[in-house]
């Protein structure tokens, strides 16, 4: 056993965000429609997932971390259906109901293999229902070892400057995967964890790696933040600290699918530091997880006994 994965089951993640049911219909594509040049879909078989936070809390579940997670969901089959699946995936999940919205739903056509079309369907929260979660946030963050906040701008997060300030404040790692273009409302956080596009939109373009790095410091300092993840797809992530930057390069395999390799990399990145991980140990196997997930048609997760065969395999090379 690769020796820190040992530790996992003895930590307890909160995870607050927002969540969000993931549908997929998959079938064959055989022809064109004829009313207009688009393919036609004959729809085989239909799949659900949790996704957004709810993914995040999957992988870290998966990697054998105890996990609770905070988020809303509207009174309908939707947000039902959710909380039946995250049971059933080991997940404790606290999910107000708001009955004035309904579940946000991201339906993905797929045919041969290959995502054709996302319809999403979502409505904010109230903010009467965002207190109440709040409240239960500030209950619970004695009983876990970090916090991860995933912010997919639906509107969970109303309050999350405060969640951050109170998980501070108590002492515990607040790990931020990041949402738009005006990161101050994450100040104060541990870890953000933005992609490539989000680092872009907010701190401008880069020609070299000097000039990246340079760039991630001054956020980082700006923000107050430990460290700042730049995952760059193709390119791997690179993590900046108080005077260090650490890249990793992408594993080497065909990819399926990326959608919510983010969630994967803060799962895996967050378990790891509660365990007491260093930042290099904790991006290592952050990224190798990355690599395992991507492989993977939908949003996936990885899980513990994968992920210690790819650091085996990994050690050897």
């Amino acid at each position: 056993m690769y020796p820190i994965l040992e530790k996992l089951s003895a930590t307890r993640l909160l995870v607050v965000g927002d969540v969000m049911l993931d549908r997929y219909w998959f079938g064959e594509v055989s022809r064109i429609s004829p009313e207009a040049p688009v393919p036609v879909v004959k729809v085989e078989r239909q799949e659900e997932r949790p996704g957004g936070a709810a993914n995040v809390a999957r992988n870290i579940a998966a990697l054998g971390a105890r996990c609770h997670l905070l988020s809303v969901v509207g009174a309908d089959d939707a947000g039902r259906l959710l909380q039946r699946l995250l049971e059933e995936g080991g997940i404790q999940a606290g999910l107000h109901v708001d009955a004035s919205i309904d579940t946000t739903v991201k339906l993905r056509v797929i045919g041969r293999q290959q995502q054709l079309l996302r319809i999403d369907f979502e409505t904010a929260p109230s903010h009467e229902v965002l207190r109440a979660k709040l409240a239960d946030f500030r209950s619970r963050l004695a009983d876990c070892d970090a916090v991860v906040l995933s912010d997919y701008a639906k509107g969970g997060l109303a309050h999350i400057t405060e969640m951050i300030r109170l998980a501070r404040a108590a002492k515990k790692p607040v790990l931020v995967d990041p949402k738009g273009d005006d990161f101050s409302r994450y100040a104060g956080a541990t870890l953000i964890t933005p992609n490539r596009g989000e680092f872009q939109a907010v701190a401008g373009r880069w020609r070299t790696e000097a000039e990246l790095a340079e760039k991630a410091g001054r956020l980082r300092e700006e923000l107050g933040l430990e460290a700042l993840l730049v995952t760059r797809s193709e390119e791997g992530m690179s993590l900046f600290t108080r005077g260090e930057a650490l890249h990793a390069s992408a594993v080497a395999r065909e990819v399926f699918d990326v959608s919510g390799a983010g969630d994967t990399v803060i799962a895996a990145l967050a378990v790891l530091r509660a365990t007491g991980a260093s930042w290099p140990e904790a991006l290592r196997v952050a990224n190798v997880a990355a690599g395992v997930v991507v492989g993977k048609l939908g949003v996936a997760t990885v899980t513990r006994a994968e992920l210690q065969a790819e650091l085996e395999a990994a050690s050897r090379a």
